[in-house]
């Protein structure tokens, strides 16, 4: 692994071809399916444009160029949001904060399941990028202050108490 600079948002792992496939396999038991798009091409239900990954319904957009963060963050919002949005997703997934911060923590772990990415590697990429935390980094949020998101993820059966996913989508009672 190699050292990533926190202002270099070019420098994460990006989505190649061997990532979709792990990405697909990873993502299948929640429903979730891959389309790729042509790397000239714009991305479908891309919230943030240019080279992230977009979402609609249970559709996951992306070139090779779209970092695996944004593969994983685009996910999760899929996992972690209601039937209802789930069932309207297009583009926007319209989470709140608890939900937010569920999400970042999820990619993360969900990062451990993907060969050469990793929780470590995630949370650099997430400083690469530009995520924001209230400690200073990826890191120290979900080392240090996180557990609001974990419990959070417990709380909907997305993660169990060992904090490992449980392949499942939230589902409200």
């Amino acid at each position: 692994m190699h050292d990533v600079s926190n202002s270099d948002p070019t420098n994460v792992l990006n989505c190649s071809p061997q990532r979709q496939q792990k990405l697909a396999e990873l993502l299948k038991p929640y429903g979730i399916e891959i389309e790729h798009v042509i790397d000239t091409d714009t991305i479908p239900g891309s919230f943030f444009g240019e080279r992230e990954a977009g979402i609609i319904a249970n559709k996951l957009y992306l070139r090779h160029d779209t970092p695996v963060h944004s593969a994983l963050h685009e996910s999760g919002h899929y996992i972690c949001m209601d039937p209802q949005r789930r069932f309207k997703l297009d583009t926007d997934a319209e989470g709140d904060y608890d939900e937010e911060n569920g999400v970042c923590y999820l990619q993360i772990l969900l990062a451990d399941s993907l060969d050469g990415v990793g929780k470590q590697r995630m949370m650099q990429d997430m400083d690469s990028w530009g995520y924001t935390f209230r400690l200073g980094s990826a890191k120290q949020w979900f080392e240090e202050d996180a557990d609001d998101a974990k419990h959070w993820l417990i709380k909907y059966g997305i993660i169990d108490t060992q904090q490992q996913p449980t392949r499942l989508v939230r589902q409200d009672k």
